[in-house]
């Protein structure tokens, strides 16, 4: 009796395993399929349906530039993001107690768009040996990134600022797509 409980706990907690994983799979596939009807909308707004091109010639500049370029702006960026990161952490109190003019922005909203702005760089930096090799795979990464960037803007209520800069990075991203390779 005692082991036949003992197989029903066993396949129990496998069965369980089994659902937990595939609510992830499925969780990944939906984050997946969802990104690639991104992908193919914008492939049809920033190069089919654009109101220009962007010459070849300018392609080949942007991306034998971009590698050189993302890892300048990390360099650069870091200090101002742990900068801010630090001011967020001293400041937070006095935006809850004091509201607007002691604190006002750099509470939470200053955390969230500090991890953001972390993610973003740590993900075009991962990017950037792909980016020289100039493989769609690193293009991707940095089209990822650049999602996460606008979802971190939405979040702390840079709506406008981020919609622009996505579709302005989009736009050039998308032009270049052509010259990364599998």
């Amino acid at each position: 009796m005692e082991e036949d409980i003992k197989q029903a706990q066993v396949e129990e907690s496998t069965k369980e395993e089994k659902s937990e994983s595939a609510g992830s799979n499925g969780s990944q596939n939906d984050i997946k399929s969802m990104m690639s009807k991104l992908e193919e909308m914008l492939d049809e707004y920033m190069i089919k349906k654009a109101p220009f091109a962007i010459l070849t010639g300018g392609k080949e500049f942007i991306v034998s530039v971009s590698p050189y370029l993302i890892v300048i702006f990390a360099i650069m960026a870091l200090p101002i993001i742990f900068a801010a990161i630090g001011l967020s952490a001293v400041m937070a109190p006095f935006a809850m107690m004091g509201g607007y003019p002691l604190g006002h922005g750099w509470g939470f909203g200053a955390i969230i768009s500090s991890l953001f702005a972390i993610a973003t760089v740590i993900i075009e930096l991962v990017a950037v040996p792909g980016l020289f090799k100039r493989t769609r795979n690193a293009w991707r990464l940095v089209f990822y990134a650049s999602v996460i960037s606008l979802i971190g803007n939405v979040l702390v209520f840079n709506i406008i600022g981020g919609i622009i800069g996505a579709i302005i990075g989009w736009y050039i991203l998308f032009q270049v797509k052509e010259l990364y390779k599998n």
